[in-house]
């Protein structure tokens, strides 16, 4: 699984609870189900794995994660470190920069 994504569609700053837009917002979270998430988190790690649930407060479940992380002093052309696996990870819905939905190319 590689970090670039040939097709995305990402969402920054997400507010999927607002009451008006309940009906469209759980669709769209059950649309996400058993795709593979990138969700970029407040710490500048970005975490890529497979969306497994969410609960009423957003947190969300990625399952078979991988951990990409930043290097600051490294050139943003390099290619970024080998990912770590680290599993089954939660999480919380006030860490979440963005998510992008990673669309199979046919």
């Amino acid at each position: 699984m590689s970090l670039e994504s040939n097709e995305t569609t990402c969402h920054s700053n997400l507010k999927i609870n607002q009451s008006d837009k309940h009906n469209e917002s759980r669709e769209l979270l059950e649309s996400w189900l058993n795709k593979v998430l990138k969700v970029e988190i407040t710490d500048g790690r970005i975490l890529v794995g497979t969306f497994l649930c969410t609960d009423r407060d957003l947190n969300i479940i990625l399952g078979s994660c991988l951990e990409y992380v930043k290097e600051e002093d490294k050139d943003s052309a390099e290619e970024p470190e080998e990912p770590r696996s680290i599993g089954l990870v939660m999480i919380s819905q006030r860490h979440i920069v963005s998510i992008c939905v990673d669309v199979p190319v046919n």
